[in-house]
């Protein structure tokens, strides 16, 4: 599903270049958990942001189902995470002036989605995240968990094969980031969907299959995580 190799990512300063990322390899397979993890400053949101488009490696090679990302032009990167790839924030990005139905609609929009589809898919995508009858509210009107809840459903409209998450349960309580956790790991086990998850809290990291530990722009630590072989999600976060 996804293969780095050999990525660098470097930025030139004043003071001289700094290698935010350095010579990394990592395969992902189709259907697998991995959470990332890592102090402050590590790496770990530009390695998130490589593997869904939204920048480019200094060198090195990335591919995601199929799709080498490093050739690609800008147009073409676009397409590729509007269709492909579904984004969660951990301070939500949604658009304010829009109501949640507009702001789950936003890739179906885009993608020229007729209003019977938009429609029929975002009355779906609300009952799956649990959220039925706030289609016309406005994400102010909304709390914390709820505004997550619509941010995945907007992550979901394009039904991507990948889902990369920058600190999904940041901003919530333990009861709303335990209801995050749960939505996406159903989301994984349900719907086979990859999920790549970035999180500085290690009790989140342990509902992924492995985890990855990044420090200094490399990847130091990388392996199957105990426990939980044969639990089920509530368990794991009981």
């Amino acid at each position: 599903m996804i293969t780095v190799s050999n990525v660098s990512k470097v930025y030139s300063l004043e003071s001289g270049d700094f290698y935010a990322l350095k010579n990394n390899n990592i395969h992902i397979e189709k259907g697998e958990f991995v959470a990332i993890m890592g102090p402050s400053g590590s790496g770990k949101s530009t390695l998130l942001q490589l593997l869904g488009g939204l920048d480019v490696p200094t060198s090195g090679d990335i591919v995601v189902d199929d799709t080498q990302l490093n050739g690609l032009n800008e147009k073409e990167l676009t397409q590729f995470r509007r269709t492909k790839v579904g984004f969660v924030f951990q301070n939500y990005q949604l658009l304010p002036m829009m109501t949640v139905g507009e702001n789950i609609a936003l890739s179906l929009s885009a993608n020229q989605a007729s209003k019977a589809q938009i429609k029929s898919t975002v009355g779906q995508l609300l009952s799956d995240v649990n959220l039925v009858g706030k289609e016309s509210q406005f994400p102010s009107q909304l709390s914390g968990g709820q505004q997550q809840r619509v941010a995945i459903a907007r992550a979901l409209a394009m039904k991507p094969k990948l889902i990369l998450a920058d600190e999904p349960t940041g901003n919530l309580d333990q009861k709303n980031g335990e209801d995050i956790l749960k939505l996406l790991s159903k989301l994984n086990k349900e719907e086979q969907m990859t999920i790549v998850m970035v999180t500085h809290d290690i009790q989140a990291a342990q509902v992924a299959d492995r985890i990855i530990t990044v420090r200094d722009g490399l990847i130091v630590e990388e392996g199957k995580k105990g426990g939980y072989p044969n639990e089920t999600v509530e368990n794991r976060l009981a």
